[in-house]
C-alpha cells in the first residue's frame, strides 16, 4: 500500500513540474560600486534557443523596443545617460520594413546611476521588453538592488517591496536572484493572484463530492451491502481487532481505487496544460456528457439498469478469494463494479462536472478522493462501532425513492452541458428562458413525485408521507417557484452560472424592457451592451483605441460563454451598485471569450509559439492571454493603462464584492 501511495505522490509531483509555463529569459542582477555615490546596475539574461529579445535601439515602426524603467528614482538617485548593451544583431524585417536590432542567447544591460544625499541605497528597476520566436511575449521583469550588499534580486512586483529599508536589506542579503513568492503587501486581502490559477475552491469540491459519496450509499445497490460486508469481516476472524482492521482497509481500498481513476488525467494535463480548458468548451464533449447524463437519469428513474459486464465482476470476485490484504482490495473492486448501476450516474456527474470546468487534474483527484471517502465511510464507521448497525433503517421502497430523486437532479444538470455547447456555438437554440422552462418542468415533476402524485416503475405505494419526504417536497416546491420569475428577467443568484446569462435570452434587458436598439445613447463603434447595461468591446484593438480616445483605464475580462464562475462574478459581484458604477463610468471593458468557436478569417489565422494552429476567435484570445499574462484561468481580470501595461496584479475568480471593488480602485488610482 505504501508503495502505491509513494508512486502516486511521485507521479503528481512529476506532472506538476511539467505543467508550468516556461519563461524564455532567465535573469540575474548585481551592482558595481564606482565611488561612494556612483554605481553600475547590471542585468544579465540567458535567452533560450531560437528566441530573441529586442534592443532599446531597435527603430520606431518595428517591434517594441526594450525599456529600462525606474520605480523609486525621485529624491533617491539620478540616472546617468542611457543604459548600455552587450553585442546585438541587426536584420531586416520584411513585415515591418525596418532593420530590427536584437539579442540572441545572451543579453547584458548596464545602467550608471548616482545616489542623492538622502538616498536609501535601494534601486527598483523594471525591464520591459519583447521576446520573440514564432510569436512575441511582452515581459516585464522587476528587480531590487541594494548598495549595502551589492546584490540584486528579481521580484514579482514592486508592491511586495513596501517594507522598511532595513528589512529590505535583510531580505536582499538572505539570497541572491530569488523570486519573492509571498503575497504582495498592497494586494487587498482575499484577492486571488494570477499565479494561483485556482478556478474553483478545492474544499467546496471535496465537501460536495464527500456528501455525494455518502448519499450514494443510500441507494438499493449499496445500502444493503453495508451490514453484510461489515458482518463478514468481523465474523470471519476470531481476532475481532483483525476483522475491524480488514474492514477499515476495505474502505481505504475503495478510496484508493477512485483516486486511481483520476491519475490518467494528470498525464493528459502534463502533455497539454490547456486540456481541461479545451474539454470544458469542446462542443462534442459537452454533447456527449449531455447524452450520458440523460441516459443515466432515465436509468435512475427506473426505465432500465446500467451494469458493468458480468465477466468483469466475476473476475474481480474470484480474485477476492486470494485472501490477505490483496483479497480485501479485490473485494472493494467487486463492490465498485457490482454497484455501478447506482454509483455510475453519480460518478459520471462528478467526472462531467469537473472535466467541464478548468480546475485541472488535481481538482479531479480531490473530487474522486471526496467521493470515494464518502462511499467508504459507512463501511469503516460501522466496522469500528458494530453496535451502531442496530440503528440503521431497514431496506425498503425509500431506497428507490432516493434513486429516483437523483435521477431528476441528474436530468436537470444534463441540460447545463447542452447549454454549454449552444453558448459556445452561439446558436441561440437554448436561450435563458427555454433553459429555465425545462428546469421548472423537471423540478415541478419532482415535487409531484415527492408528494406521491407521480408514480414510477419499481416504486412502492405511498400510503402516507413521512416528515422527511414532506420537508424535501416543500423545499423542491419552493425552489421551483423561485425559478419562475427568471422567465421575466429575475437574476436568480441562487443558481448563478448554471442558466445562460441574461444577455443570452429573448429579452436581454428583462421582460417588458425597451430593446437595445431603443437606447437613446449611441454605443461606441464596435461596442455592444453587455450584462447590466455595461458598454463592452469584444475586440482588443478596438477597445484599446476607444480607451485612448476617452483616456480611461482598460479592464480586460478573460471570460468564456460556458464559464460558470464568470457568470457568478457578473451576477453576484458586477451587479453590486458600487462595482457597477465603476464598470460603467471609470473603465473601458474588453471581454475576450476564450471558448468562442467561430473561425477567424483565413488571413488572421496563425501558428502559436507552441506550434498550434490558431483558427478560432476563442483560440486567439486564449493564446493572447497565455502569451501576455502567463495564465489560462477563467475568469481573469487585468487592469491596464492606455500604454497596455498592467496597473496592478491581475486577479482570477474573486467572489467577495469588497475585495473586487478594492482591487478595481487600486488599479484605477495608478492610472495616469
Amino acid at each position: 500500500m505504501r508503495k502505491i501511495l509513494s508512486a502516486i505522490v511521485l507521479f503528481l509531483a512529476f506532472v506538476n513540474v511539467h505543467a508550468q509555463i516556461i519563461a524564455p529569459v532567465k535573469w540575474k542582477s548585481k551592482i558595481e560600486k564606482k565611488s561612494d555615490t556612483e554605481y553600475i546596475l547590471q542585468f544579465d539574461g540567458v535567452i533560450e534557443d531560437d528566441w530573441h529579445v529586442y534592443s532599446q535601439f531597435t527603430p520606431d515602426g518595428g517591434p517594441l523596443a526594450m525599456e529600462v524603467l525606474f520605480n523609486n528614482q525621485k529624491d533617491n538617485f539620478e540616472v546617468v545617460g542611457k543604459a548600455t548593451e552587450s553585442k546585438t544583431r541587426t536584420a531586416f524585417n520584411d513585415v515591418f520594413g525596418v532593420n530590427e536590432t536584437f539579442f540572441e542567447h545572451n543579453v547584458q544591460i548596464r545602467q550608471a546611476v548616482k545616489t542623492n544625499p538622502k538616498s536609501n541605497g535601494i534601486f527598483q528597476v523594471e525591464l520591459s521588453y519583447q521576446v520573440c520566436k514564432e510569436v512575441c511575449i511582452q515581459e516585464n521583469k522587476y528587480f531590487q538592488l541594494d548598495t549595502k550588499t551589492l546584490r540584486g534580486k528579481e521580484v514579482e512586483s514592486f508592491e511586495e517591496l513596501s517594507l522598511v529599508p532595513s528589512l529590505q536589506s535583510g531580505l536582499v542579503a538572505a539570497a541572491e536572484n530569488d523570486t519573492i513568492a509571498s503575497k504582495t503587501a498592497d494586494v487587498p486581502a482575499g484577492v486571488t493572484k494570477t499565479a494561483d490559477k485556482e478556478k474553483t475552491d478545492p474544499w467546496t469540491i471535496f465537501l460536495g463530492t464527500l456528501l455525494a459519496g455518502i448519499l450514494v450509499t443510500f441507494t438499493p445497490c449499496v445500502f444493503p451491502m453495508i451490514p453484510m460486508t461489515v458482518s463478514f469481516f468481523i465474523k470471519q476472524n476470531a481476532n475481532k481487532a483483525k476483522g475491524k482492521f480488514n474492514a477499515v482497509f476495505y474502505g481505504i481500498c475503495i478510496v484508493v481505487i477512485y483516486v486511481l481513476i483520476s491519475l490518467p488525467f494528470h498525464l493528459f494535463e502534463s502533455l497539454n496544460p490547456d486540456i481541461f480548458s479545451e474539454i470544458s468548451t469542446n462542443v462534442y464533449l459537452n454533447l456527449f456528457f449531455f447524452v450520458v447524463f440523460v441516459i443515466f437519469a432515465i436509468s435512475f428513474l427506473g426505465a432500465f439498469e446500467i451494469t458493468m459486464p458480468n465477466s468483469l465482476a466475476n473476475k474481480a470476485d474470484n480474485a477476492s478469494n486470494l485472501g490477505g490484504l490483496l483479497g480485501v482490495f479485490f473485494m472493494a473492486l467487486t463492490l465498485i463494479i457490482v454497484s455501478f448501476s447506482c454509483t455510475g450516474p453519480a460518478l459520471g456527474l462528478i467526472l462531467g462536472s469537473v472535466l467541464s470546468t478548468e480546475g485541472g487534474a488535481m481538482l479531479l483527484t480531490i473530487a474522486m478522493l471526496g467521493f470515494g471517502l464518502g462511499l467508504a465511510m459507512p463501511f469503516m464507521l460501522f466496522a469500528l462501532f458494530p453496535s451502531l448497525m442496530g440503528n440503521l433503517p431497514k431496506s425498503g421502497g425509500w431506497l428507490n425513492a432516493v434513486k429516483v430523486f437523483f435521477g431528476f437532479v441528474e436530468l436537470a444538470l444534463a441540460f447545463k452541458f447542452l447549454s454549454n455547447a449552444d453558448l459556445v456555438l452561439q446558436l441561440h437554440f437554448l436561450e435563458r428562458e427555454v433553459f429555465l422552462a425545462i428546469w421548472i418542468a423537471i423540478f415541478a415533476a419532482l415535487t409531484l413525485y415527492l408528494f406521491g402524485k407521480l408514480v414510477l416503475p419499481h416504486d412502492s405505494p405511498v400510503t402516507n408521507l413521512s416528515v422527511g419526504r414532506l420537508s424535501l417536497g416543500l423545499l423542491v416546491l419552493s425552489f421551483t417557484i423561485y425559478l419562475i420569475p427568471g422567465l421575466w428577467g429575475a437574476p436568480l443568484k441562487l443558481i448563478s452560472g448554471f442558466p445562460p446569462p441574461m444577455t443570452y435570452s429573448e429579452s436581454p434587458l428583462g421582460f417588458g424592457a425597451a430593446p437595445a436598439s431603443a437606447v437613446t445613447e449611441p454605443l461606441p463603434e464596435g461596442a455592444k451592451l453587455a450584462v447590466h447595461g455595461i458598454v463592452a468591446f469584444e475586440d482588443y484593438d478596438t477597445g484599446v483605441a476607444y480607451a485612448k480616445k476617452v483616456n480611461k483605464p482598460i479592464l480586460l475580462d478573460f471570460t468564456g460563454h460556458a464559464c460558470v464562475n464568470c457568470r457568478k462574478m457578473e451576477e453576484f459581484v458586477w451587479s453590486d451598485p458600487k462595482v457597477l458604477s465603476v464598470l460603467k463610468n471609470n473603465v473601458v471593458l474588453i471581454s475576450l471569450y476564450g471558448d468562442d468557436k467561430r473561425e477567424l478569417p483565413e488571413n488572421e489565422q496563425y501558428v502559436s509559439k507552441k506550434g498550434n494552429k490558431i483558427k478560432t476567435i476563442g483560440a486567439k484570445w486564449s493564446d493572447f492571454q497565455i502569451t501576455r499574462y502567463e495564465s489560462n484561468a477563467r475568469p481573469l481580470y487585468v487592469l491596464i493603462g492606455t500604454d497596455e501595461k498592467k496597473l496592478n496584479e491581475p486577479i482570477a475568480y474573486t467572489p467577495d464584492i469588497d475585495t473586487y471593488d478594492a482591487w478595481l480602485k487600486e488599479g484605477i488610482s495608478k492610472f495616469k
